[in-house]
């Protein structure tokens, strides 16, 4: 069930406003997921991660793996 959740979550961040280049909080990387999660419901994030990996592979594949990398940290230790 966890890595589902997890799916969602980076999902989310990876179609929210957040760049990496702001060097996000984890604060603000929850929120972001909440609002998106909120703005979009779980469904609307995975089509629009689905048509950028169609639209802009070469892009999208470096910021999944932020997402990634940034949902563990973000949400680990019980934190979310």
């Amino acid at each position: 069930m966890t890595a589902v959740i997890d799916d969602a979550r980076c999902d989310a961040l990876f179609v929210s406003y957040l760049q990496r280049s702001q060097e996000p909080t984890a604060e603000i990387i929850r929120a972001a997921v909440h609002a998106t999660v909120d703005r979009l419901g779980e469904a609307g994030c995975a089509e629009l991660v689905a048509q950028e990996f169609g639209e802009h592979p070469d892009c999208a594949i470096s910021r999944m793996l932020w997402a990634r990398s940034a949902i563990q940290s973000a949400f680990t230790n019980g934190a979310g």
